[in-house]
């Protein structure tokens, strides 16, 4: 890792030092390092919208663009996607540079402008990183509970193919009359049902 990237994760540590404003997840010379910030922003109706960041630094940041996560409980998970990407977008003026606390601060100004936008998918990432990196609270596992299936071999493709797309893990289960799916994946991969 760069000199500069270290001296960033040190002022990034002096910067975020309320209680878990900041946590370091994993740290390694082969994959980089992967950290959390919590921080709030501006939402559309003025109010605060607490917003989990997480960053993950390749070895080579910042010649590379870190890989972005979004998550908060007030955000769909359309929106939070559409941060990220505007995220990213902002990060690609900023390569070569440290650019996290340009980042974060980025969107404290500019969350509601962002969700106030048609949400767009354009899907591009920059380079590739290590997959499969588990952080505290990050591996969810949820249980689905189906009345009925009609045409059993058609809805076993379509869930593996879904359960595949969002990089799921899972069972389908058939006790009799009760069909279940367990899901194990990213927590931005499972939808939380709103009570």
């Amino acid at each position: 890792m760069a000199e500069s990237a270290r001296e960033e994760l040190s002022a990034l540590a002096a910067i975020f030092c309320g209680p878990g404003e900041w946590e370091v997840l994993s740290h390694s010379e082969t994959d980089g390092t992967v950290f959390r910030i919590l921080t709030k922003a501006e939402g559309l109706m003025g109010e605060d919208v607490p917003l989990e960041l997480l960053f993950h630094l390749p070895v080579n940041y910042p010649s590379c663009l870190p890989a972005i996560s979004v998550h908060s409980e007030h955000l769909t998970r359309a929106q939070s996607m559409t941060v990220k990407e505007k995220l990213l977008k902002q990060a690609e003026n900023l390569l070569s540079e440290p650019m996290v606390h340009e980042l974060v601060l980025w969107i404290r100004h500019n969350l509601r402008h962002v969700l106030n936008q048609p949400e767009t998918g354009s899907g591009r990432e920059k380079c590739t990183f290590a997959t499969g990196t588990t952080v505290d609270g990050g591996l969810w596992m949820t249980l689905l509970h189906l009345d009925h299936m009609r045409a059993k071999t058609k809805y076993v493709q379509t869930v593996e193919k879904w359960a595949s797309d969002l990089q799921l893990t899972g069972r389908l289960m058939f006790m009799g009359k009760i069909i279940l799916i367990l899901l194990q994946g990213d927590r931005s991969n499972i939808k939380v049902p709103e009570s």
